[in-house]
């Protein structure tokens, strides 16, 4: 039975190919670090907007900034992604007769680089820009809202009624893909390897002694600078080089600390924690009883803070509470992630439309 099932785990014929438990779980470990990250980025945007309100807002460009530091260098220094290296890969270049010798420690060739950090980078980016256009075009259509005109209708309804499908039909190529690893029928467990031209293997003892004895190298065939200009680039590239090794250092040791909050609010062990965790129940809060005369909230409690008309469409931001117009509160909130009272950070999913019993 075990010969059987073996398959699975180890590829036929492949002793240093990865099993596909391997390259999940080097998968998933990517994907659970941004949303960690975009957590701590929204704790601290609500804790004070003005200083930190800026890392909820360009979150996803810094993030990508610092993924691109990151894994720039891995692939140069250990020919493999940040994740990969964490579980013991490499990338090897497919069609390369010398690619399997190749020592992971010499980085991978610029083509390949270059390949892998379009797709491990900014692949992703776009992928989370294209879902939150689709999600914002979605409540702009439900609400009608700066309705597109006459000419781009047809489109713009096409484009939404088909994007479920082509994500749909993006996901089955990934599970296909997988089955076909799995069965031995694939080198590639994603797509997008094979589009980089590369395929991912075990390091071996070679490339891990190569891997320790490459700092120690690097520093002694570095020669003094003579002219200006080297001096500059050698300064910018420590600079980068640090700055790369301080995020990966940070995040080798932040990925045993998200593994361990993974656990922790796992459904398996929620009651556990419920159990570590039972505190009496609180009193309610004061309730702070703002002064009439202030500017930001009007004196009639059916007038909308923002236009001062009486409200039309009724909306509570659930950030906060105050209610507003929809059309009022949804624009606000598009532009500035905030609420417009209180200045705490907010998304548009915190709208919630209110229904009096006449309607």
């Amino acid at each position: 039975m075990a010969e059987h099932g073996a398959h699975i785990t180890a590829a036929p014929g492949a002793d240093d190919q990865p099993s596909i438990f391997e390259v999940v779980a080097q998968d998933s470990l990517m994907a659970a670090v941004r949303p960690a990250l975009q957590h701590v980025a929204k704790v601290l945007a609500e804790s004070n907007p003005a200083h930190y309100g800026f890392l909820w807002r360009w979150f996803d460009e810094i993030f990508t900034f610092l993924d691109l530091l990151l894994q720039q260098h891995y692939l140069s220094k250990a020919s493999a992604s940040f994740s990969e290296n964490f579980y013991g890969l490499k990338r090897i270049v497919m069609g390369d007769p010398g690619g399997v010798r190749r020592l992971a420690s010499a980085g991978l060739p610029k083509k390949q680089l270059w390949k892998s950090l379009l797709f491990l980078v900014l692949f992703p980016y776009l992928k989370v820009k294209l879902e939150k256009l689709v999600s914002s075009l979605r409540e702009e259509d439900e609400y009608s809202i700066h309705p597109p005109s006459s000419r781009w209708k047809r489109f713009y309804r096409a484009f939404l009624a088909a994007y479920p499908f082509v994500t749909m039909a993006w996901e089955g190529w990934f599970l296909i893909q997988q089955l076909r690893y799995i069965l031995g029928k694939a080198q590639h467990h994603s797509p997008l390897l094979s589009l980089a031209g590369v395929c991912l293997g075990r390091l071996s003892a070679e490339d891990i002694r190569a891997l320790e004895k490459s700092p120690a190298r690097a520093s002694g065939m570095q020669q003094p600078a003579t002219s200006i200009r080297e001096k500059v680039q050698s300064a910018v590239k420590k600079a980068i080089g640090g700055l790369s090794l301080s995020v990966s250092t940070g995040f080798s040791v932040g990925v045993f600390f998200l593994q361990f909050l993974d656990w922790w609010y796992s459904s398996e062990n929620q009651e556990t924690i419920k159990s570590l965790t039972a505190l009496p129940t609180p009193p309610p809060p004061v309730h702070l009883d703002y002064n009439s005369d202030s500017s930001l909230l009007p004196k009639l409690k059916s007038v909308c803070p923002l236009c001062r008309k009486t409200r039309v469409n009724d909306t509570a931001l659930a950030t906060s509470g105050y209610v507003f117009c929809y059309r009022c509160v949804y624009n606000y909130v598009r532009s500035h992630q905030t609420c417009p009272i209180t200045g705490y950070a907010t998304e548009v999913q915190h709208l919630v439309k209110l229904y009096s019993p006449e309607n």
